[in-house]
């Protein structure tokens, strides 16, 4: 039974992967590719897998989210980070609790529900997704203050709306008999959560650039299992002092993105591949856990959500917290269309029925219904928008090949891939008039989508990529920007 199990999902991830070719051509987010293949293989489409067990569904999935948020953070650059920490982090803490009193109140009115099972529903149905936000935005790039704002709010959100749906759980647990001294009790513990996540990032972090940078095995493999074991130990000592385990691990991530240490290209990668896997688990678990045909039932409200949601709520809570700075109508209006729903608010809504308060799966069905709305509606139309607003920018030339230096030691050497633009100083001349610092060479090059060997006599053209391997720092001293956005 347990072996037809992982042949199924095996299976099904395979055939995922390669769905996700649509993702690229119609961009449709891939996560929505795995959402309804898992609806297609559950117990009410194909009968391949039954799942009914939220507590199981909930587990798995928070394992998964370690892994997912550490990547968020791992890729968050600290210069961004830096330039727009005000607005994101606004968006990400004061704009959840903004959203899902909104989309409380509204949901209270036009669905009926009770006043804290609406909030509960905000709460849950509050946060973006970095996964769908990244993963459209890096296939089609916009303006960079833009862009990152919007990556940095989602990659860091999920923990406000977490903490949120857990406080809103426990008021309809107590009967809504919450007095001032349990909301004192809970400012205390959000700033705790969050200030005790922080601060086991950090020593974890600094254990851990010690240790890969220590570890002196040859075994490269051993490395990645290195990574593995410092994410658990990351959320599992912030969750043992009863700090956010989210926070965590998505601040531990970042600051190993931002340190050099040894292996690190070789780890990024693997992060990058348990990162997407746990994507794409946690979509097929969720598309498993659904029954389509409830949907049915929901699709009325679950319209309703979704309009609140996407023309009121996201809008005004984006125009609300980017007052203070300087974003013009159309950065706030990208950025609010920006907000994709994903794992998260899918994930947080396996917590009422785990909890007991969701006998029906309601608040599952219809939160799902929203997010795969939220993923087709504002998914396959941001790229349009972005060219309406003017805030998209070229797409970078990607290189077939990739050339990388894994160093198991301390090393200040790597290879970095440069692209010569038609203005680029280097363009029209040949390898031996660039007079480049001995520390440096050229490598490779790659033109028409064909690797050559560069030699002195070599002319740059337009759209060449160069493989330069050397210092980084003096690399940098050349004024040329690699191909990747920094």
């Amino acid at each position: 039974m347990a072996s037809n199990l992982l042949l199924v999902f095996g299976m099904l991830i395979v055939v995922g992967t390669f769905s996700s070719r649509i993702s690229t051509r119609w961009g449709v987010p891939v996560l929505l590719i795995f959402l309804a293949i898992g609806m297609i293989a559950g117990s009410d489409g194909l009968g391949l897998i039954d799942l009914s067990d939220y507590t199981l569904a909930r587990d798995i999935a928070n394992i998964a989210l370690i892994f997912i948020l550490f990547d968020s953070g791992f890729n968050t650059k600290r210069s961004h980070l830096k330039k727009y920490f005000g607005p994101s982090l606004l968006l990400a803490t004061g704009g959840i609790i903004v959203t899902a009193a909104i989309l409380g109140v509204l949901i209270h009115f036009l669905i009926g529900m009770p006043w804290l099972n609406s909030l509960l529903l905000g709460s849950i149905i509050s946060s973006t997704d970095a996964a769908a936000v990244m993963t459209i935005l890096r296939e089609r790039p916009v303006k960079t203050h833009v862009s990152s704002t919007l990556e940095i709010e989602s990659a860091a959100n999920d923990p406000m709306a977490i903490l949120l749906t857990l406080f809103m759980i426990n008021l309809i647990q107590n009967a809504g008999s919450a007095d001032i001294q349990d909301y004192f009790m809970f400012t205390a513990r959000l700033l705790w959560q969050f200030g005790g996540g922080i601060l086991a990032a950090r020593a974890v972090s600094v254990i851990a650039i010690w240790l890969f940078n220590h570890f002196e095995n040859d075994n490269q493999s051993l490395f990645y299992v290195l990574y593995i074991g410092i994410a658990l130990v990351t959320y599992g000592l912030a969750d043992s002092i009863q700090a956010n385990g989210t926070i965590a691990i998505f601040f531990c991530g970042y600051w190993l993105g931002n340190s050099e240490f040894v292996f690190k290209r070789g780890v990024s990668h693997f992060i990058g591949g348990i990162s997407t896997l746990a994507n794409m688990c946690v979509f097929l678990l969720l598309g498993i856990l659904v029954y389509p045909s409830s949907m049915v039932t929901v699709w009325q409200q679950g319209i309703l959500l979704a309009a609140a949601l996407i023309f009121i709520a996201r809008p005004l809570t984006v125009f609300l917290c980017l007052l203070p700075f300087k974003y013009s109508r159309a950065d706030s209006l990208f950025i609010s269309w920006g907000g994709l729903k994903g794992a998260v608010p899918i994930v947080l809504a396996t917590y009422p029925a785990a909890y007991g308060l969701d006998s029906t799966g309601f608040i599952f069905n219809i939160v799902f219904f929203v997010v795969a709305l939220s993923c087709l509606l504002q998914g396959t139309t941001l790229t349009s928008l972005a060219k309406k607003l003017t805030l998209s920018v070229p797409k970078k030339q990607h290189s077939p090949y990739s050339l990388e230096l894994f160093a198991l030691d301390k090393t200040d050497f790597d290879v970095v891939d440069i692209q010569i633009h038609e203005d680029s100083p280097w363009n029209g001349k040949t390898i031996a008039q660039l007079h480049i610092p001995d520390e440096l060479v050229i490598s490779s090059m790659v033109r028409n989508d064909k690797i050559i060997t560069p030699r002195g006599h070599t002319t740059l053209q337009n759209n060449d990529i160069l493989f330069i391997m050397g210092p980084p720092t003096k690399i940098a001293e050349l004024g040329l920007s690699p191909t990747e956005e920094d």
